[in-house]
Parts: structure tokens; sequence; C-alpha cells
């Protein structure tokens, strides 16, 4: 079947692109808000995209009202903000924190969660994220005609469990896929917990 994009609606092309772009990691992002209470919300259109300088990215909706996601304003107006890499075990806390709160609703606090200080950061970091990402705002454009937020965030540092680092062959550390255990987004309201791991060592 060919699905031809110019014949749908944006809602149409977005449930199709999330449905066949799988599985996405999710960003499960810190920023604090205007009142200094700390906001907490997941994305799935996120990825790396430089090593030099390291960059990620954040691509942030709108709100169902039209209004500008707290994320993408927070981190606009403050700079900094933390990355994590949520684990299957906190499936259920991510999406809770994906509900639409009010502005001056801090998610960490309606869900119980707690922080801790982050090295490298000015923000603390999630005490139950096994990865977190110290980063500040590299760049922030604007793209389409809905108005997305592409946000480019410049890593400072991360944090790794000490439970998932290990030693690879040569004794090198090595960070541990399965023990971080990451989910991954599918389409709709279906996730994906970490899988079987597959090595094929790239041709010379």
């Amino acid at each position: 079947m060919y699905i031809d994009f110019g014949k749908m609606t944006a809602q149409q092309v977005y449930i199709t692109m999330t449905q066949t772009i799988v599985p996405r990691p999710i960003a499960w992002v810190l920023s604090e808000n205007p009142d200094q209470s700390l906001n907490l919300a997941p994305y799935s259109y996120f990825n790396a995209v430089c090593s030099d300088p390291p960059l990620l990215m954040i691509s942030a909706g709108l709100k169902p009202d039209g209004a500008t996601k707290d994320t993408r304003d927070n981190i606009r107006d403050r700079k900094e903000f933390v990355v994590h890499i949520a684990s299957l075990d906190q499936l259920d806390e991510m999406n809770a924190s994906s509900a639409n709160f009010a502005r001056d609703v801090s998610e960490i606090e309606a869900l119980g969660l707690e922080t801790e200080k982050f090295e490298g950061s000015r923000l603390p970091r999630l005490s139950c994220a096994k990865v977190a990402f110290a980063c500040s705002v590299y760049d922030i454009q604007t793209l389409g005609d809905s108005l997305q937020s592409l946000i480019l965030g410049e890593v400072k540092g991360v944090f790794v469990d000490d439970g998932a680092i290990g030693e690879d062959e040569k004794g090198r550390s090595k960070i541990l896929a399965d023990k971080i255990n990451p989910i991954g987004r599918l389409g709709a309201s279906e996730y994906v917990s970490f899988g079987e791991i597959l090595t094929r060592r790239r041709p010379d």
C-alpha cells in the first residue's frame, strides 16, 4: 500500500508517521517553571543529532488550545534542562506526566517523584532515572504550518547509574543497555520494552 501524504490531514500524517517510525526513544524532560517549580514531560520526537558539539533534538508541538508547550517556553527562557531516558519500571509515571497539567503545577510534585542534585547542572535530575543528560539550549527553530518547535540542546554531561556500567571484552567501560531497560514509543497508546540484543559488526 502506498500512502500519499499529500492527500491527508496533518493529524492523519502524524498518526501514520508515529506508527511507522518505530520504536522511537523517549526524552523525559525536566525544565524549570517561572516560579522555580519543576516541569516534567515526555517527548518521542527526540534523538541525538551531532557529536561535536554534542547535540540532541526534541520536537515540541502546540497544546490543544494552540499555546506553546511549557517545556519549550521554560527552555527558551531559562536555558537549561535535563533529559532522562525512562526505564520500563517508570512507564506509568512517565505516561502520567504527559497529561495537560496547568502551567503552575509541577508534575514532579503531583506524581510524588524525587529529585537529587545533578553534577554539571543547575537543575536536579530524577532519582529514579538511570540516564540523565545535563543540557543547555543551543537553538530553537519553528518549523512547518503547525508551528512545531525544534529544540536543540547541547549536552554538558551525562549521568549513568553505576549498575548500568560494565566492561567489554577488552576491559573497557561499556554502558549496558539491558540494565537501562529503556522504553520505546510506538503509535497511539503503545510502547515497547527492551528486547533481545542482536550484534552485527560493521564490515571493514
